[in-house]
């Protein structure tokens, strides 16, 4: 974080507070994150089948990521309740990391962002594919949740370096 950056959740005595979007203006925003659920082989091979006991995995777990984006105001203390235009979620199996890649993309036309929405609707994601095969796999690990891309808003387009360094 740059330390020229104020906190815009806190008041000037250090109390936390919603911040007042009201004079910003209305623009088109959206947000890209992603995670990873990291798994033992057989464990992305059983969800890659579709024979996990609890049903098909994937498709659980991408309504739960959209429904997760559509309530981050509700988890998330000082979120604005947003009327998103759009909230995809995608669960890619990559077999070379023994892992699902979860993304999702959130829209809005408002007066405040989305990346919020975008990473909790990936964070219920990863989290609904733990919970579907937890009993077979206890060593599940989801790891590696962070925004990918911004646009929007005054502060505009902002991109991850995959370097690990913001960009």
């Amino acid at each position: 974080m740059c330390a020229d950056k104020a906190l815009t959740h806190l008041d000037e005595t250090g109390t936390a507070r919603m911040v007042d979007v009201s004079g910003k203006a209305v623009t088109a925003r959206s947000a890209t994150a992603e995670g990873w659920v990291r798994m033992a082989p057989e464990t992305l091979d059983l969800i890659v089948r579709g024979e996990a006991k609890k049903g098909d995995v994937l498709g659980t777990a991408r309504i739960a990521g959209i429904m997760g984006a559509k309530r981050t105001h509700e988890l998330i203390p000082l979120c604005h309740p947003l009327g998103l235009s759009k909230v995809s979620v995608d669960l890619e199996p990559v077999a070379a990391e023994s892992a699902v890649r979860v993304t999702a993309t959130a829209k809005v036309t408002g007066q405040t962002g989305v990346e919020m929405e975008a990473l909790t609707a990936v964070g219920v994601a990863c989290l609904t594919v733990y919970d579907m095969v937890k009993a077979v796999d206890r060593g599940i690990e989801i790891t590696g949740i962070r925004l990918l891309e911004k646009s929007g808003g005054r502060s505009g387009s902002w991109h991850a370096d995959d370097s690990g360094q913001d960009g």
